[in-house]
This record gives structure tokens, C-alpha cells and sequence, in this order.
């Protein structure tokens, strides 16, 4: 993927607005798929489905996913082959912060599970509760994991419609996957994500 290998922080192609399914046949093909083929990403594809999880719809304010409040608490990190980056939403780039592959360390800490490993791309939905917090109070966490769902959601239709397999996995060790990326203590791990080509 040459669009961030060798560089810290690296601006993304812009998104597309429109695709080439609809939204009806993109829920009808949407499946979970484990088993995928080592055939890694475009650089298009990979700033299609960042944009699809969190990405900004308008200027000022707005994503692709309804946040209450509009507060934003998930951070989305990306862990490829040439290590691991972050995703920032207001400009549409990425910022590396680890330079080796991970996926092996994730799919350990994933309870072996293969597609983990496997998969050329995996998505961290990682969750800052004290933005919701601040205003909701106790509601947050609640408030929280659904936004959560919300992007996981659109990053596994965004999947389907680009002719990508994806699956959401819940099963893991926090504090190892926290560790392993080497995220701020405040940034907790809900969803890992792996996506790629169906085998």
C-alpha cells in the first residue's frame, strides 16, 4: 500500500460518493466471512472504508456514523503488513504509529483466531469514553458502544459494496490488544474488524 508505506503521516484519496450497488443489494450480499486471501488493499479501497467508519460529511461538523452529542469518542486505528496507523477523520489522513506487521500479536490476543491474522487489513474501533461522559455521565458507556456499532456497521456495508469480505470480532483480551498497539490508556479496544478478499 505505497500510499502511507514510508511516511509518518500521509494525506488519503478522497472518498467516493457514490458506488455501484445500492443500498439494498449491498445489506442483501452482506455476509461474515473468516477465510481471506493474503491480496492487500488499494490505497482507494483502504480510504474508502476509513471514510465509511468515521470520516467527516460536512466541513464543519458531521461523520458517517450519528454520535450523541456529536461528540466523536471512538478512534479508529488501522493495523496492516507495514505496521499500524492512525486514522484522522478532519483531515482524511494517516499517521503511523508502529512500523511492524501486528497481526500476529492481535490474533493471539483474538483467542487464535485465524482470520486475524490472515486478513491484509483490520480495523480498531477504540473507544474514549470521557468525551461522552463529560455531558451524559453515567449514559456514556451506553451512548458509546452503540456509536461503536453504528461505524462497524457502515465499515461492514462499505465492505460489501466495494466486493470485500469483512467480519466483526468482539472476542479478545483488551488490555493485551491495548498493549500490542501501544494505544493511550484511554483509548479502549471494542471491535476488531479484518477485511480483505474473500479465499
Amino acid at each position: 500500500m505505497k500510499s502511507v508505506q514510508g511516511d509518518s503521516v500521509r494525506r488519503l484519496p478522497a472518498p467516493a460518493a457514490k458506488g455501484k450497488m445500492s443500498l439494498e443489494e449491498v445489506l442483501k450480499k452482506r455476509e461474515s466471512v473468516r477465510d481471506f486471501s493474503s491480496t492487500p488493499l488499494t490505497e482507494e479501497e483502504l480510504a474508502q472504508l476509513l471514510w465509511a467508519l468515521q470520516g467527516r460529511t460536512r466541513s464543519w461538523v458531521g461523520r458517517t456514523a450519528p454520535s450523541a452529542g456529536a461528540l466523536y469518542p471512538l478512534e479508529i486505528y488501522i493495523v496492516l503488513p507495514e505496521g499500524v496507523f492512525h486514522y484522522l477523520p478532519q483531515d482524511h489522513r494517516l499517521a503511523r504509529s508502529a512500523t511492524d506487521d501486528l497481526r500476529n500479536a492481535l490474533a493471539t490476543a483474538a483467542l487464535g483466531q485465524a482470520c486475524v491474522r490472515e486478513a491484509p487489513a483490520v480495523f480498531v474501533i477504540a473507544a474514549v469514553y470521557e468525551r461522552t461522559a463529560r455531558k451524559y455521565s453515567n449514559r456514556a458507556e451506553r451512548y458509546v458502544k452503540m456509536e461503536a456499532g453504528h461505524a462497524c456497521q457502515n465499515l461492514l456495508l462499505q465492505a460489501t459494496a466495494l466486493g470485500l469480505a469483512a467480519v466483526p470480532v468482539g472476542a479478545f483480551h483488551d488490555d493485551q490488544i491495548q498493549r500490542i498497539l501501544a494505544l493511550p490508556k484511554n483509548h479502549e479496544p471494542l471491535y476488531l474488524i479484518p477485511v480483505g478478499r474473500k479465499r
